[in-house]
């Protein structure tokens, strides 16, 4: 079986080390040793923007096939689909955790998430490089209001799956571990 890549994709002020992503990796390459979980490091504060993503992504554009998986948390999604738009390759499948693609009415963060965000999707081209995609819904999240997250559901044509209580997804909401999230993608990968 060929390798598997299976990006996974932090959001704004975000890094590798935090909320669920090393446990995530850890369990998937345990499931696969052919698979190599990679969870880059991207630029954030002031320097988070999306032609410095592009540019930190850069070295692994190559690694982008038709085994490829990526999953995005927050932000993340909104960046796979800028790379979705300038790839030509269809990807085996995203998994999108509470994403947006519009501002979020928090100043601090659609300041740093405006590059990503306040441009048109070409929405037909993101579909065209991946079939298969799933959305992670939280009914209290406290950044992303589940409408947002549908938006994006509703573009894509994804399953939609609401969680409950699940806040941001992240360590403050308890999320060192995305159980759901793992059998899914086991069973794309299986």
């Amino acid at each position: 079986m060929p390798i598997q890549r299976i990006f996974i994709i932090h959001g704004t002020n975000g890094n590798s080390n935090e909320n669920w992503f090393p446990w995530l990796k850890e369990e998937l390459v345990k499931a696969n040793p052919d698979i190599k979980a990679i969870v880059p490091d991207f630029p954030t504060g002031n320097n988070q923007s999306l032609e410095n993503w592009l540019e930190a992504f850069e070295p692994f554009i190559k690694y982008i096939d038709s085994n490829c998986i990526f999953v995005g948390h927050s932000l993340g999604p909104a960046f796979i689909f800028s790379l979705l738009e300038r790839v030509n390759t269809k990807i085996r499948a995203a998994f999108l955790v509470a994403p947006f693609v519009t501002r979020l009415g928090i100043q601090q963060f659609d300041k740093l998430n405006s590059t990503f965000i306040e441009k048109d999707f070409d929405w037909d081209k993101i579909k065209s490089n991946c079939a298969n995609f799933t959305v992670y819904a939280s009914d209290n999240d406290p950044y992303v209001d589940m409408d947002k997250s549908r938006f994006v559901a509703d573009h894509t044509g994804a399953k939609f799956k609401v969680v409950h209580g699940a806040g941001h997804f992240n360590a403050a909401a308890g999320y060192l571990k995305f159980e759901e999230l793992l059998e899914d993608i086991k069973n794309i990968i299986e």
